[in-house]
């Protein structure tokens, strides 16, 4: 069957998530269209990353309901997911790209180009044979999001894709978020870094105990937040 065209909007609603009985998520509702790049802010444990796997399909709400352009279930075809510390392959820089494209049906020398076009995106064109588990953090990430691209996906997430990694790789990161933002595809990111959510975030959702307390365009919730727990989390502040 031929994957849906797009699964955007995806809606949230009224959406709780427990784990042993304990709540995650509560009462959580909000929509993601098909514009620039959301941000998840938050406190650690705030649920920001639970959110991500529940629009990704990779865990179902214990409550409320998720659809993705009105489909109460979707297979991820579109979707694809970068964790915080990606798993890498034990095998070359080229070979995990090539693990991730078998699905594409491609033939030799097209998957090949892909293959080089992936590194070259990311900035790993000279790492194609290096064995992947030996490349930097920043390496890593990089290949990581290579691999997501690989997926031709329409919607992007990306769980604390800097978290860890020193400024320049933290940098070399943000470029190639910019880059993938303006070729059309949509970003869910979680991140406690401020300074990448205002430069890259179109619009902030503000997770705190489980709970989305606000959810405003990125500007203004950086220069006039409603809440005081946002005033105090842009403080640095611990969010009661």
């Amino acid at each position: 069957m031929r994957a849906p065209a797009t699964d955007l909007p995806i809606r949230f609603d009224n959406v709780g998530f427990d784990i042993g009985g304990a709540p995650v998520l509560d009462q959580i509702s909000f929509t993601l269209d098909g514009h620039g790049p959301t941000v998840l802010l938050g406190p650690n444990g705030a649920g920001k990353s639970t959110i991500l796997r529940l629009a990704m399909s990779l865990a179902a709400p214990t409550r409320g309901r998720i659809s993705w352009a009105a489909r109460d279930a979707a297979q991820a075809e579109r979707r694809a997911i970068v964790f915080q510390r990606p798993v890498m392959l034990r095998r070359s820089v080229a070979a995990n790209l090539a693990f991730y494209l078998d699905r594409a049906q491609l033939n030799a020398p097209a998957r090949a180009a892909r293959i080089a076009q992936l590194l070259q995106q990311v900035g790993l064109a000279d790492c194609a044979r290096r064995p992947a588990r030996q490349l930097s953090g920043g390496e890593q990430q990089r290949l990581a999001l290579a691999r997501a691209l690989a997926r031709d996906p329409e919607i992007l997430f990306l769980d604390e894709p800097t978290a860890s990694l020193d400024p320049a790789a933290a940098k070399s990161v943000e470029a190639i978020l910019r880059d993938i933002a303006a070729s059309g595809i949509k970003i869910v990111m979680a991140t406690h870094d401020l300074g990448l959510a205002r430069r890259l975030a179109d619009d902030i959702l503000f997770i705190a105990r489980g709970r989305l307390v606000e959810s405003a365009p990125a500007r203004q919730f950086f220069e006039a937040p409603a809440t005081e727990q946002g005033a105090q989390f842009l403080r640095g502040d611990l969010v009661l």
